[in-house]
């Protein structure tokens, strides 16, 4: 919410689109970042930074001239002024001021998750919060099965993905002399065109440094490969990451956080418990 009230301390009517691009290059957000995925399919940032503008939309600190389109009011400024670093809502209501549809609890009042969200919101903030807890659920079973069983489920997820083409096929190398390559996924029935993968299992808060991603692509090399997929339970340097980026070869770099998402979307590991429909009026009928 801070990034949005700077960018709308101009006074000037920006448009939602304009406001939420503006935010995310204040904030530097990386591709990785900018292409994650929530469960409704949106980029989670541009998600967020609705949020950010709904909020303050609803408790006063900028004014919405039209539809998506909006400008900062003198409480947001003064909201901006004594919060320039970040903003919680709890800041909404002590600087700028609880809407009508809050409630009053002991004297003081307070926004009800269904007086500040919208049923839809409420529906996808429940499914992200079941999301999360199955990713962190996954991301502790695969750290915890032997090796082979987390390069299986790598190749499943690659197949899933479509790597694999109509008639492709995915091969787990042996465990021991496998020369720095874990599985192969061929993308045609002939093998022309072939993805190496790397799966290792680390802690999650264990990262995997530059030495690892050229000793993978050493093995690309070795194997005359020029692409590639290093697959991990724990995340990756930032020297890992620029060495990967700058390589004349395509090598893609899946953390933990990132693998488990994938297998949430394309149904590795997972199954549905539960199906839910949101209707909404059909106005094709009453004309």
């Amino acid at each position: 919410m801070a990034p949005a009230l700077r960018f709308l301390s101009d006074g000037e009517v920006h448009r939602a689109r304009e406001i939420r691009q503006a935010v995310a290059h204040s904030m530097e957000l990386s591709d990785e970042a900018r292409e994650e995925l929530i469960p409704s399919g949106q980029l989670r940032w541009e998600n967020r930074a609705n949020w950010a503008l709904s909020y303050l939309g609803r408790y006063g600190a900028a004014e919405r001239p039209s539809r998506g389109r909006y400008r900062i009011t003198d409480a947001g400024r003064r909201l901006l002024e004594q919060r320039a670093s970040g903003v919680t809502t709890s800041d909404l209501a002590r600087i700028v001021g609880v809407p009508a549809a809050a409630d009053e609890v002991g004297g003081q009042s307070v926004l009800s998750s269904e007086a500040s969200l919208e049923p839809r919101e409420q529906i996808e903030t429940g499914i992200e919060q079941i999301h999360t807890d199955v990713a962190a659920e996954l991301l502790k079973l695969l750290h915890n099965y032997e090796p082979a069983f987390f390069e299986q489920a790598v190749l499943d997820l690659l197949i899933a993905m479509g790597y694999g083409g109509a008639e492709g096929a995915a091969t787990r190398t042996q465990l021991s002399n496998d020369g720095g390559i874990d599985g192969i996924v061929d993308q045609d029935a002939l093998g022309l065109s072939r993805i190496y993968v790397q799966a290792k299992r680390y802690a999650p808060d264990a990262s995997v440094g530059r030495p690892e991603i050229q000793a993978f692509v050493g093995a690309l090399q070795g194997n005359q490969a020029n692409q590639g997929v290093f697959i991990t339970t724990g995340r990756f340097s930032a020297g890992a990451v620029d060495y990967a980026a700058n390589l004349p070869s395509r090598v893609i770099l899946i953390g933990g956080s990132r693998l488990t998402r994938l297998m949430i979307t394309y149904g590795v590991g997972v199954q549905v418990e539960s199906t839910y429909r949101v209707v909404k009026v059909d106005e094709d009928y009453f004309e």
